[in-house]
C-alpha cells in the first residue's frame, strides 16, 4: 500500500503555482500598443470614391542609414565566413580568398547578390542593400590578405 506524501502534492502545488504565476506576469507586460500592432491589418484596400483609412503604423526599425561591411559580415555573413560551414572561405584565410579575388569585384559581387555553390543569393540577408553586400564582400577580401 501507498502512503500518502504531503511534500510530493505540496511541491507539485507549488510548482503549478509559480508556473500560473510567471505566465500571468508576462503575459501582464504586454502594453496595449504592442497588442494592436500584432493584431493590426498590414495593408488596407481603398475602393475608387470612398475616404481610405491608413493601417496601423508598424514601429519600424530607426533608419540609421547603410550598415557597413563589417556588420553586415558580423550580422548574417559570419556563421559560415568564419566556419567554412558548406565550405564557405573563411575570413581571413589569404589561401582560400585569394584565387577568388583575383577574379574581381564585379565577379565575386555577382556570385554574393545572386548565390553560388551552396551559399543562397545574399547569403540569406535579403534586408540588405546591393551596396551593403558589396560592403561586406570587400570587408571579407580586405581582411583576407
Amino acid at each position: 500500500m501507498k502512503t500518502f506524501k504531503p511534500a510530493a502534492l505540496f511541491s507539485l502545488l507549488a510548482g503549478v503555482i509559480l508556473s500560473l504565476g510567471a505566465l500571468t506576469v508576462a503575459a501582464s507586460h504586454d502594453s496595449d500598443d504592442s497588442i494592436v500592432e500584432r493584431i493590426s491589418a498590414v495593408g488596407s484596400l481603398c475602393i475608387e470614391g470612398e475616404q481610405c483609412k491608413a493601417p496601423v503604423a508598424k514601429a519600424a526599425a530607426a533608419a540609421t542609414g547603410p550598415r557597413s561591411g563589417a556588420d553586415v559580415y558580423a550580422s548574417s555573413c559570419a556563421a559560415c565566413h568564419s566556419t567554412g560551414a558548406a565550405g564557405a572561405p573563411k575570413l581571413g584565410d589569404a589561401a582560400a580568398w585569394g584565387p577568388r579575388a583575383a577574379k574581381g569585384l564585379d565577379v565575386l559581387l555577382a556570385n554574393a547578390l545572386s548565390g553560388i555553390n551552396a551559399m543562397p543569393p545574399k547569403g540569406m540577408c535579403m534586408d540588405c542593400s546591393d551596396d551593403e553586400i558589396k560592403d561586406a564582400v570587400m570587408h571579407m577580401v580586405d581582411n583576407s590578405k
